[in-house]
């Protein structure tokens, strides 16, 4: 599985879950795009995008992509730092084209 994080994700996600195959935007060489252009740049190469853009699904047409998308409930290093087992648990279960919004943490 290939995943990409988007400019408005922790690093930590990268670093902290070293079992997944995880790439930036900006190693990508695509920071500053648009999310359409970011999403279609995506798809070709990637299974799971992650994002922490919670105007995305509203922004963006979503029906009909292969892409799965991962949207975090904010982008604060210590509160995504307290989902990393939630965010490793989902992407495993993720299939194509699922849209899936984690909750903030209690």
């Amino acid at each position: 599985m290939n995943i990409l994080l988007d400019e408005s994700a922790p690093r930590l996600i990268k670093t902290r879950l070293a079992e997944f195959s995880i790439s930036t935007v900006q190693e990508m060489g695509w920071t500053g795009l648009k999310n359409g252009e970011l999403l279609a740049l995506a798809e070709r190469q990637f299974d799971v995008f992650i994002t922490a853009d919670q105007q995305l699904r509203y922004q963006q047409n979503l029906a009909g992509r292969r892409l799965a998308i991962l949207v975090l409930p904010g982008n604060q290093v210590p509160m995504v730092s307290r989902l990393l087992p939630m965010i490793a648990q989902t992407l495993r279960d993720m299939a194509p084209g699922t849209f899936v919004e984690l909750p903030l943490p209690l």
